[in-house]
C-alpha cells in the first residue's frame, strides 16, 4: 500500500492554535485537522509546508520547527505526517478554499474530533511544558 507523505502545519498565537474541518467527501471528512498537504515529487517537507499553508488558509510561513513525525495505517491508507510549528507567519489564517477554521485554545483541543494520525500531535501539545499555562 502506498503512503501518502503529508507536511502538517500547527499554526500556534499564544495559547491558541489553527485548525480546520475537513471537507465530508474527503477521507477522514468531517474530522478536524491540522492544515497541510502531501509533499509532491521533487520538494521538501518545508517547501511543502510553505505551499499549502499558502494555498489552503493563505498565509506566508516566514519559519518553522520539526515537532514530530506520525505514521498510521488507516487500513485503507497509510500516512507519514511530517508535523512542524508554525509560529512566525504573515497573515490571518481563513479557509481558502471554502473549509471551516477557528483559532482554539490549546487545552480544548480534546474537545474536537481529530483523525486518529492526528490523536498523537493533540497529546504532544498538550504534554509540551513550553505550551503550558
Amino acid at each position: 500500500m502506498k503512503v501518502v507523505h503529508v507536511a502538517v502545519g500547527v499554526i500556534l498565537r499564544r495559547q491558541q492554535v489553527f485548525i480546520t474541518l475537513r471537507d465530508a467527501s474527503l477521507h477522514q471528512g468531517g474530522k478536524w485537522e491540522f492544515p497541510g498537504g502531501k509533499v509532491e515529487a521533487g520538494e521538501t517537507v518545508t517547501q511543502a509546508l510553505i505551499r499549502e499553508l499558502q494555498e489552503e488558509v493563505d498565509i506566508q510561513v516566514n519559519t518553522s520547527q520539526p515537532f514530530m513525525l506520525v505514521e498510521h495505517d488507516y487500513g485503507d491508507k497509510q500516512v507519514k505526517l511530517d508535523i512542524h510549528l508554525v509560529m512566525d507567519f504573515i497573515g490571518e489564517p481563513h479557509g481558502r478554499e471554502g473549509q471551516q477554521g477557528r483559532w482554539v485554545a490549546l487545552q480544548s483541543l480534546p474537545d474536537y474530533g481529530f483523525p486518529e494520525a492526528n490523536k498523537a500531535i493533540v497529546e504532544k501539545l498538550l504534554s509540551e511544558p513550553r505550551f503550558s499555562l
